[in-house]
């Protein structure tokens, strides 16, 4: 088994088709015990983002560090460094990406048109754009 088809596993919730056959997923649970672990928990930190559940987050990121996955603990160490962003991203529909769209646009156009003009080019490059 290859483990290009293992990773799929953790994009796709349980009850999504995958490449492998039952026989095959409980083999690599028997070869990798925490898999079925992790994978629950992908599939919860899913649900949670779904439903808007800001109220089991708590509770998942307990779980998650019980664990004691390294990548894991580090994604939990980041969550927990502005919980309260966190919480909000779950709860509210507001979000910043048509903001964060037009500063990448910019950044683009800036990186392309390094040292050949001033600035005044650049302005109206940008305004010809939008």
């Amino acid at each position: 088994m290859k483990r290009k088809e293992i990773i799929p596993l953790l994009f796709h919730s349980k009850k999504t088709k995958t490449k492998l056959s039952e026989k095959q997923l409980q083999e690599v649970y028997k070869l990798y015990p925490k898999i079925e672990s992790i994978i629950d928990l992908v599939d919860d930190f899913r649900d949670i983002l779904r439903q808007k559940r800001n109220d089991a987050l708590q509770s998942w990121m307990e779980r998650t560090t019980a664990l004691d996955i390294q990548p894991l603990n580090s994604f939990i160490n980041g969550i927990e460094r502005d919980l309260t962003a966190v919480k909000n991203a779950i709860t509210y529909e507001y979000n910043n990406g048509l903001a964060e769209g037009k500063i990448n646009k910019l950044k683009l156009v800036k990186r392309t048109m390094y040292g050949r003009c001033l600035f005044d080019l650049l302005r109206n490059k940008i305004l010809l754009l939008e």
